[in-house]
């Protein structure tokens, strides 16, 4: 059985990218992001058809051939965190 969080949700959810404290991580110098490479995990994939607005389209294709498995990543992404913080939102 899963502990109940204690964390502070509407806190977190507040906070911005400014009001983070960041002092004791170490800063990525451009090098690094020089370096960096997208890795996605090669997974069998459902084909299906949806309807996406244009410019979004078209974002993901300008990514080069991998475009399909961006797109996967990114709509995992953010189905895992919503599926996280599922029951922190208020009345919930």
């Amino acid at each position: 059985m899963k502990k109940p969080s204690k964390t502070n949700w509407a806190r977190v959810e507040a906070l911005s990218d400014a009001t983070i404290d960041t002092s004791d991580t170490a800063p990525l110098s451009d090098s690094f992001f020089a370096r960096a490479k997208l890795r996605i995990p090669r997974q069998p994939m459902t084909q299906v058809s949806v309807h996406l607005d244009p410019g979004v389209l078209a974002w993901f294709k300008a990514q080069g051939e991998t475009w399909e498995e961006q797109l996967n990543a990114a709509l995992r992404i953010y189905a895992e965190a919503h599926e996280t913080y599922k029951g922190h939102e208020s009345g919930g």
